[in-house]
């Protein structure tokens, strides 16, 4: 065979795979159409309780049931806090979330340095333990706790709505944070201690500024996680009742209105500091790279 017969011949065996990988032209591909129809189909389907809820925050509510719709009005938006109980649940739920937060935070930071950074004795089994809450049902450990809190003769409260708040989201703390104190490269601090650095200067210059970023992560992750939970803290809020109770009991009759006002501002404020970041970051990064 001549190399001119094999130059063709090469480029038919070339050929035959792109011509039965690329679909002829005109023709109908399921594939093609099947991914973005079933994601459009089930953002939808995620989107429809939070559209009814933005929606009927704009009912003009008779009475105390607010499952039909009567009219549009904004008095609900103008006086959300009508019904007195909705935002006493929600100041009580951001009270909670915060302090658990800042104590579910400290605590989880310093378990996760030790786990990263040093050695001692059951550090396996540690780590091991710290992901027990992550994979034990919120019906187990509500009503373990509440029945150490019976056992103990605390009275339950805010207090111990906060206390088992702090021990569900120190796992997801220390979880998160290790993970960034894990990427971290030993050489920056070791280079801060040759500058003649003490240890808390090494660590308030280098080591948190470092961490910072998964720190800020990890305490947004638990406040919502305190902020939702409605299981543990169904077990041990005696008669305090925080933002997810109020909704549950209010259910039963049709959520007031002021309630889907106040679920809404969420949604809608955590939309813009997500949106907020990504300018952020994206602007951050354009200047990088005009630098370099």
């Amino acid at each position: 065979m001549s190399a001119q017969e094999g130059l063709v011949l090469g480029k038919i065996y070339s050929a035959e795979p792109d011509a039965r990988r690329t679909p002829p032209r005109g023709r109908f591909s399921l594939g093609k159409w099947l991914l973005p129809v079933y994601s459009a189909l089930a953002l939808a389907f995620l989107l429809i309780p939070i559209v009814y809820t933005i929606v009927f925050s704009f009912n003009a509510q008779t009475g105390k049931s607010n499952i039909a719709w009567s009219g549009f009005t904004l008095a609900n938006w103008s006086g959300v806090c009508a019904e007195q109980d909705v935002c006493a649940a929600f100041g009580t739920s951001i009270l909670i979330g915060l302090v658990s937060t800042i104590a579910a935070t400290i605590l989880g930071t310093m378990i996760a340095i030790a786990l990263v950074r040093y050695r001692f004795p059951f550090r396996s089994a540690v780590s091991l333990l710290i992901f027990l809450p992550m994979a034990t049902p919120e019906v187990v450990m509500g009503a373990g706790l509440a029945a150490q809190f019976l056992s103990a003769g605390i009275p339950k409260g805010i207090g111990t709505i906060i206390i088992a708040h702090t021990l569900f989201c120190l796992s997801f703390v220390v979880v998160t944070v290790k993970a960034r104190a894990a990427s971290l490269d030993p050489a920056l601090e070791e280079a801060g201690r040759d500058l003649y650095g003490s240890p808390s200067q090494v660590f308030r210059l280098i080591t948190l500024p470092l961490l910072l970023p998964g720190i800020l992560a990890a305490a947004l992750l638990s406040f919502s996680l305190s902020f939702d939970d409605f299981i543990i803290t169904y077990f041990n809020s005696g008669t305090v009742q925080t933002f997810p109770t109020y909704i549950y009991i209010s259910a039963q009759r049709g959520i007031p209105a002021q309630a889907n006002v106040i679920a809404s501002a969420v949604f809608l404020i955590a939309i813009a500091i997500v949106v907020i970041s990504q300018i952020v970051t994206q602007s951050r990064q354009k200047r990088l790279n005009a630098v370099r």
